[in-house]
């Protein structure tokens, strides 16, 4: 079945590439999925139309990564050996439709991940920028400002999943490696958004669930998660550019929460800090950090973002607290970002960059643990759909327990990743 499945994307991709150069590739209120999507957060929004019928555009992404990492512990624990050689290659295949004026549909294909290396599907949407499918011009005052996405579906916590690296679509990421609490879920919900003269706010709701299904635990097949955003975004001048959002995720109860850990196509720093037995796909999650709050969860994140020229600026603040069923009391976890960008040349087509992110949590033993990474990078956009990436990573684990894998745990050293998109 995997091997026909995989037939039947190959033939697919086949076909989608032998009519790009036919295909009239514009959709209305889309994020490109190349260099023209940098710095953009939620779909544009434009009431400007050019739909002309059913429209299905075919795109994807891939990437390969080459690594040559070190890591080490106090010894208490082993570490898997690891040595410089490439990762498995990732590829997405995306599904983007329009299907009526002013409502489009997107899904996305995992065709491979390091968690999984046969394809199964992230997630996907409708997002409703007009009402004419209910009569021509119904509500347009309204909707001139208003969006709504319904779906199983990435929810928007945040402004840091919109630069995140997602599987093989790595372009809007200058570094290689994501944030080390990577907050990125996919539930079933809808999110309401009301944007007007730069003002943002988005109101949401979801089940609170990755995997969808109808058992029942104690009574209940699941809980519900919200949603909320506020923020503003100005192009002020020819030059400057700025935004700050805030952004809440909170449940009451759920089975189990995975706000931190839904991210199932893998972390891009494949075995740091992992034991012999170690394998690619069960220990996807190396060298992030899950605070454990399975239950009951609120988080808070704010995003300051700057553009000056070619200087950027993007920054995370976070403040998660929660607790597992069998705790009694609730804990805390707060992350720090900071990335600085240079982008420069021709179109801005090269890069410099740093980013530092530090993490102080409590652990469910008691444990104040701090982790803290330092990120060098640097990249180069071949062309728009193409881009060659350069990276020494550092990260360190500070106060862990000696029973831990990561007592004065680090891994550091160089990763090289090219990414395509289109």
């Amino acid at each position: 079945m995997r091997t026909f499945i995989k037939n039947t994307l190959g033939i697919t991709l086949l076909l989608a590439g032998m009519g790009l150069q036919a295909q009239d590739r514009t959709l209305d209120n889309y994020r490109q999925p190349d260099k023209n999507g940098l710095n953009v957060f939620e779909a544009p929004k434009d009431v400007t139309t050019t739909f002309d019928g059913v429209k299905v555009r075919i795109g994807g992404s891939s990437t390969l990564q080459y690594q040559s990492l070190e890591h080490s512990n106090s010894g208490a624990v082993p570490l898997k050996e690891i040595g410089t050689n490439f990762n498995l290659a990732t590829a997405n295949l995306d599904l983007d439709v329009a299907l009526f004026d002013g409502v489009r549909m997107h899904l996305r294909t995992y065709l491979s991940s390091r968690h999984h290396p046969e394809p199964y599907v992230k997630g996907g949407y409708f997002q409703i920028d007009k009402l004419d499918f209910i009569n021509e011009g119904f509500m347009e005052d309204v909707m001139q400002y208003v969006t709504v996405k319904i779906g199983h579906m990435e929810n928007n916590y945040g402004d840091a999943h919109f630069r995140r690296t997602d599987n093989a679509q790595a372009i809007y990421n200058p570094f290689v490696g994501n944030l080390i609490m990577d907050a990125f879920t996919t539930e079933v919900g809808g999110e309401v958004y009301f944007r007007k003269n730069g003002f943002i706010s988005m109101l949401g709701v979801s089940n609170g669930k990755l995997n969808q299904d109808v058992s029942e635990t104690n009574g209940k097949t699941g809980g519900a998660s919200f949603l909320a955003k506020l923020g503003y975004d100005k192009q002020a001048t020819e030059d400057l550019r700025y935004r700050i959002t805030g952004s809440l995720y909170t449940t009451g109860y759920v089975p189990n929460s995975y706000l931190y850990t839904a991210d199932r196509a893998g972390s891009r720093y494949y075995y740091v800090t992992e034991n012999n037995e170690a394998r690619a796909s069960s220990n996807f999650r190396s060298g992030r950090y899950n605070p454990n709050m399975r239950n009951q969860i609120t988080a808070v994140m704010i995003n300051p973002f700057i553009k000056y020229g070619g200087l950027e600026f993007f920054g995370t603040l976070e403040h998660t607290t929660g607790k597992a069923s069998t705790e009694t009391s609730k804990r805390k976890a707060t992350q720090y970002a900071g990335e600085v960008i240079y982008r420069f040349g021709k179109n801005e087509n090269a890069y410099l960059g740093g980013r530092y992110n530090v993490v102080d949590a409590e652990e469910m033993s008691g444990d104040d643990i701090n982790i803290s990474r330092f990120q060098l990078g640097a990249g180069w956009f071949l062309t728009k759909n193409i881009l060659t990436k350069i990276e020494y990573v550092n990260q360190q684990y500070k106060d862990f327990p000696t029973t831990s894998i990561l007592n004065e745990g680090e891994f550091k050293g160089l990763m090289v990743e090219a990414a395509i998109s289109f």
